[in-house]
């Protein structure tokens, strides 16, 4: 087993080591969420935290880490009787990303249970964790059914597996650490709201905190057991904290005056529920316990609102997490009276904020900062952009280039995008097998059960009729004697299951002069702000590809990071002219290279133009010629027609045409519209009629 990282060597990130020390003493807390860039020490932190835990006694043999003063009753590996038992070091299990749900819970040995009516339990990552640290890195990319297991198992202290009748039970106590990247996407505000501690990181601007760094590192890497024995009287201080204040922590008061500041504080930030309210509770607690006291002070109040209420504040997804201390401030002092029972003696000058760590022989770490336009026709615009009989498109401001065919001519300033609303379901006809969503229908380890196969592999969901059917015809030539079955490995039949995927939707935007009126583009932002939201809760990947000017440009390549997004399309300027075939051409290059990283996932393009196409030699025949590529390789497509006014030329839906696509007026994406009933993209009902 490799040496970790020394918990008490980690330089800067005294947000995240308070966090994770206040969960080791009390781990009622709810776990932590780290929150970061890439090479923040997130998984360096978590890994290290382990070598702090107090080691556990357990009842010897016992595969679910039972206490041996009070085992389970309903441990599957009991009864035990009270008694002395072993010790050993508490574990830290780790989750990976693309574990089965066999492999989190356990799983039952399917052939003992037929053949031979016994529950034959694998005990799952649950049960190794218990007593431990559960970590999960890269928690955001966990499918969202393992992590609600998995929550609900944090909550409840328990796992329970249900399968083909057969029940089993056992404790599961341990604290969860998640770690993620936001870049590659967010946890659902229901998610993030289950854990109990947040917190940002990131890397230090300061170069002499970032020598540091490097320097601990390099001498870790040339020595990792001699590095390890320079910290180890500080990580033998830190452990005896622990312990400390875990014996301390029963005895810490939480007067009605803490109380109320922490009510007080969760009303005012206007969070939802009051498991807030119950988690600073238990932060500002184990913060108390922590520095060594036994009565709760403001300054543990406030520390325990930065770190339990930034994410659970959240009231949009693309809402940052966040909370104004200014506000925060205001609110404990108004609220700040003084307990009648807390004592007369001052606060801990050092305060519950500073990491909490003992001296360290090192440098001291200082705090982690953490045109013109004419139209797809040609000469039916005008010069200025303007559609004939419709809203006038905003002309080129003083100051900007009107060069024609300039990426910049006639450029406008961003506008805000409009209000989001709910959108209609946009879904790629077919079967698919990608990874698991809420978008289109595919074949999942999770959904309606639609018939049975042999198993590829290991056997995951067994369908047991089929099973059965399978094995029947075989029990004399077997020689069956006995009440079960005699099943051999051919006779397995998996259960095939039918549910929902989630699909690359990559948005194609114009923003040329023709789209440029203000009112109109605020419009269309807005309407792709909602099928961005759409996408968020959906599941899925997005990508972004914008044209105007004489070319497009990938302004976000393909992501799960769905406010990425939001921040690129928020900043989009318009003007110029429509490079219509480039914007096509690029999103088609675009395809092409994801097609390859992840062949299993597949796409749905949304065009948002008004069908326009000009600059350079024939627009018309080279946007056509590029939309039949798409056409081509039968990929899904909706387009979105951003034309207004009482003249309507009709060219979104030529373009649809030429796409094998559905095309669909804004006023037709909003999901309460009179338009029509929810659209399937059905481009190959399209090609047949």
């Amino acid at each position: 087993m490799s040496t970790p990282f020394p918990f008490t060597a980690v330089v800067g990130q005294d947000d995240l080591r308070l966090a994770l020390l206040l969960n080791a003493v009390s781990p009622a807390v709810g776990g932590v969420l780290v929150r970061g860039e890439k090479g923040t020490a997130k998984s360096t932190a978590v890994r290290a935290l382990s070598a702090l835990m107090p080691e556990v006694d357990v009842v010897a043999g016992c595969r679910f880490s039972c206490a041996p003063g009070s085992p389970d009753p309903a441990c599957p590996d009991g009864p035990h009787e009270v008694g002395p038992g072993v010790r050993r070091p508490a574990r830290m299990v780790e989750l990976p990303v693309g574990a089965s749900e066999d492999r989190l819970v356990g799983a039952l040995d399917i052939e003992r249970a037929l053949a031979e009516g016994v529950k034959a339990f694998e005990p799952g990552l649950l049960a190794d964790a218990h007593r431990g640290i559960l970590y999960v890195d890269e928690v955001n990319l966990l499918h969202d059914h393992l992590v609600d297991l998995l929550l609900d198992a944090a909550a409840m202290g328990a796992s329970y597996v249900e399968r083909e009748g057969v029940s089993v039970r056992h404790a599961a106590r341990f604290l969860l650490v998640g770690t993620m990247n936001p870049e590659e996407g967010e946890l659902r505000p229901q998610l993030l709201d289950r854990f109990g501690l947040t917190v940002e990181v990131a890397a230090s601007r300061e170069p002499d905190q970032r020598v540091e760094v490097v320097r601990r590192r390099l001498a870790y890497d040339d020595d990792p057991e001699g590095f390890a024995a320079r910290w180890a009287d500080e990580e033998s201080a830190v452990r005896a904290r622990i312990v400390a204040a875990r014996e301390l922590l029963p005895s810490v008061r939480l007067g009605d005056g803490a109380l109320r500041q922490i009510a007080a504080t969760c009303a005012a930030f206007e969070v939802d529920g009051m498991r807030a309210d119950i988690v600073m509770a238990r932060t500002a607690t184990a913060l108390a316990a922590w520095d060594g006291r036994t009565d709760v002070l403001a300054e543990d109040v406030r520390q325990a609102a930065l770190l339990a209420l930034p994410h659970r504040r959240r009231r949009n997804p693309f809402d940052a997490p966040g909370l104004d201390e200014d506000k925060l401030d205001e609110t404990l002092e108004e609220f700040g009276g003084r307990n009648e029972d807390e004592g007369d003696d001052d606060p801990d000058p050092d305060g519950p904020g500073g990491g909490g760590q003992p001296p360290e022989n090192g440098p001291q770490d200082g705090p982690q900062d953490g045109s013109q336009d004419g139209s797809r026709n040609g000469p039916q615009d005008g010069a200025d952009g303007s559609e004939p009989g419709g809203d006038e498109a905003a002309r080129p401001q003083a100051g900007e280039s009107g060069q024609p065919g300039a990426s910049g001519a006639g450029e406008q300033q961003a506008v805000r995008a409009g209000e989001p609303f709910r959108t209609k379901v946009l879904s790629v006809p077919g079967l698919g097998e990608g990874a698991a969503g809420r978008r289109s229908r595919a074949r999942t380890e999770h959904g309606r059960t639609t018939g049975a196969r042999r198993p590829r592999g290991a056997l995951t969901k067994l369908h047991l009729a089929a099973t059965v059917q399978a094995a029947a015809p075989h029990q004399r030539a077997r020689g069956r004697s006995g009440r079960g079955l005699v099943v051999r490995r051919d006779d397995l039949r998996q259960a095939t299951r039918e549910g929902r995927e989630g699909n690359l939707v990559l948005f194609v935007v114009d923003a040329s002069g023709s789209m440029a009126a203000r009112q109109r583009m605020s419009a269309v932002k807005g309407a792709v702000l909602s099928l961005l939201l759409d996408a968020y809760q959906r599941r899925d990947k997005v990508g972004l590809v914008t044209f105007r000017g004489s070319a497009a440009e990938v302004a976000l390549p393909p992501t799960s990071s769905v406010d990425a997004a939001a921040v690129r399309l928020e900043s989009l300027p318009t003007g110029g002219r429509t490079p219509l075939a480039a914007g096509l051409l690029k999103a088609h290059d675009v395809l092409r290279v994801e097609r390859l990283r992840d062949p299993a996932r597949r796409p749905l393009v949304v065009v948002v133009t008004d069908g326009r196409a000009t600059g350079g030699p024939e627009p018309v025949a080279l946007a056509g010629r590029a939309a039949r590529l798409f056409a081509a390789d039968e990929v899904a497509s909706v387009v979105v027609d951003c034309e207004s006014g009482p003249v309507r030329l009709g060219l979104a839906g030529q373009l649809a045409g030429e796409l094998g696509g559905t095309p669909v007026t804004l006023d037709e994406l909003r999901a309460d519209s009179i338009a029509g009933l929810v659209r399937d993209v059905q481009s190959s009902n399209r090609r047949a009629a």
